[in-house]
């Protein structure tokens, strides 16, 4: 499908399942290189990681473990600039390098929240890997340091993004029809 509709916007597909595949195999590739003779812990985002983080995980070649957290900053198609935790992390991450993997750092504020958090728990490192990263719509610094895709200002569902809980479950990826 080029086209699909999902309550009362339109999508046109933009990002095929293909090129996500070879996009999510090469942050896996910058991830096995850098933490090769490690083992980090990849922290999931949820609701929006998982097909990204799943991806992920198949195509890691290192010793990982895997946790997940629950933040929200987004009602329908826009962010409310307010941050909740709905699901915290319940093991110790003093002393372990932790890989965020998230859907989309859009205006920062989530992984901004996140980083503050997880820093007082004394990791050895911190760092995040974002399947999507929208550079123009940035409100605080965060330093994404693995991103398959920068993409402009745009809403996009599919491939575990949604609208208003509909389209995570497609394999590809659609911006809004304007």
């Amino acid at each position: 499908m080029s086209v699909i509709r999902i309550h009362d916007k339109e999508f046109v597909k933009t990002i095929p399942a293909e090129e996500i595949a070879a996009q999510v195999k090469r942050v896996a590739d910058n991830i096995n290189r850098d933490y090769a003779g490690k083992r980090p812990l990849l922290l999931g985002v949820l609701n929006g990681c998982f097909m990204f983080m799943s991806d992920l995980m198949k195509n890691l070649e290192l010793e990982c473990e895997v946790s997940f957290v629950k933040l929200s900053s987004y009602q329908g198609s826009e962010t409310t600039g307010t941050v909740t935790e709905v699901i915290g992390l319940s093991e110790s991450i003093e002393g372990r390098d932790v890989i965020i993997v998230e859907d989309i750092v859009d205006t920062g504020l989530t992984m901004h929240k996140m980083l503050e958090v997880l820093a007082e728990s004394n990791p050895a490192s911190l760092a995040i890997a974002s399947l999507f990263l929208k550079p123009a719509r940035l409100r605080v610094s965060v330093d994404v340091k693995y991103s398959a895709f920068e993409i402009p200002d745009r809403f996009i569902v599919g491939y575990g993004l949604d609208y208003d809980g509909l389209g995570r479950n497609l394999p590809d990826v659609y911006d809004v029809k304007e």
